[in-house]
């Protein structure tokens, strides 16, 4: 006998698809479905086989070219022509570097990266000017955020 997913199933996976990260406390909240039902239901999709791996999703764009191993740069149109399934296996190494956007002025982010933490969130800066700037323009969110960060533990 088939097993049939269901409207909580589904609203679960959607969740996933939007975000894998995201904790069965944050799917509830979203979904309106209790954390306990939740993990069970993904539990279940798990041991189905339906589910089989949450992934990660990788931004190539964001790769500077220049810190890529020569011997892959070399081939990597080739394999991306080939659509080799694990290219990001070759591609991700240690030398890799990520470009970074200011989360502010979105200029790009060249030397000294400023942070910002709050609650299980990190923005990043390219002057402490924008990193201030920015907490003045959120601060009622970024509070409001670490309130209910919070009260989740």
């Amino acid at each position: 006998m088939p097993f049939n997913l269901t409207n909580v199933d589904v609203a679960i996976i959607k969740e996933l698809l939007k975000d894998g990260r995201k904790s069965f406390r944050e799917i509830s909240r979203s979904t309106g479905i209790s954390a306990p039902t939740v993990k069970s239901r993904f539990d279940r999709l798990v041991n189905i086989g339906f589910l089989k791996s949450i992934s990660p999703v990788f931004d190539f764009s964001k790769i500077d070219p220049s810190s890529i191993n020569h011997e892959i740069r070399k081939n990597i149109q080739t394999e991306l022509n080939l659509i080799e399934p694990n290219i990001s296996d070759k591609l991700v190494t240690e030398d890799l570097e990520i470009l970074l956007k200011c989360d502010f002025c979105e200029g790009p982010i060249s030397g000294k990266t400023h942070v910002l933490k709050f609650a299980n969130i990190e923005r990043f800066f390219c002057c402490t000017g924008c990193r201030t700037s920015y907490k003045e323009k959120y601060s009622g969110r970024i509070e409001s955020l670490k309130r209910k960060f919070k009260d989740q533990d």
